[in-house]
């Protein structure tokens, strides 16, 4: 498995390709921009976009769907929540109002703990509201792929509409429950680090330290 990470667009968020090197197949997390820099991207490793995945609907992560499904042919793929949170239009109109392109509706709609497969890999999605109703965190073979859920040292907002910051202590329980050797590849590089890990963030993320670890 090849994961490559790249930051892009105005918000610079962290795409991500992952790519089952025996087949070519990949899948693309959060295309946020630089579309055309992206297709290159993939052609120059060889890889087949089978799935553009989002963790979640925020224009800023999705700004780039219509034109890499243009682009590569892949579906879109979205936890059913957002899905429906984004598409209404008073939240359309916040993403125009902030200059990103509008995402078509997802192609393929998700739930807790399903998966999709691509070459060999197998993608689970784990579904952690908070920052968002339908926020997901990304799991391929011990490596998390989470979004705006957890960053290294942080996590993501909750003053935005369809967020909760009860929900996302729910969530960030869910995930310290993962092996702690599990590899984080956060949507921002918000931290002293790119990637880190489940262990790691348990015992320097405060938001896991102070609020979690505090009630157990």
């Amino acid at each position: 498995m090849k994961i490559l990470q790249k930051p892009v667009g105005m918000m610079e968020v962290f795409c991500y390709l992952v790519m089952d090197e025996a087949t070519g197949d990949a899948v693309l997390i959060d295309p946020a921009g630089n579309e055309e820099e992206l297709a290159a991207w993939l052609q120059a490793n060889r890889a087949v976009c089978r799935y553009i995945v989002n963790t979640h609907g925020h224009a800023d992560h999705t700004c780039g769907n219509r034109r890499m499904k243009e682009l590569t042919g892949a579906p879109i793929v979205m936890h059913a929540l957002d899905d429906d949170f984004f598409q209404i239009p008073e939240n359309q109109a916040f993403a125009r109002a902030m200059g990103f392109p509008i995402s078509p509706p997802a192609d393929v709609r998700v739930e807790d703990g399903d998966t999709i497969t691509f070459g060999s890999l197998t993608m689970q999605f784990i579904h952690t509201p908070g920052h968002t109703p339908g926020a997901c965190c990304l799991l391929i073979d011990g490596n998390l792929f989470t979004g705006d859920t957890l960053f290294v040292g942080a996590v993501g907002r909750t003053d935005l509409p369809g967020a909760s910051f009860e929900q996302l202590l729910e969530s960030l329980r869910k995930l310290t429950r993962l092996p702690p050797e599990t590899i984080i590849w956060p949507g921002h590089d918000y931290g002293d680090q790119p990637t880190s890990t489940i262990g790691r963030e348990m015992e320097t993320n405060p938001y896991i330290t102070d609020f979690l670890m505090d009630e157990d």
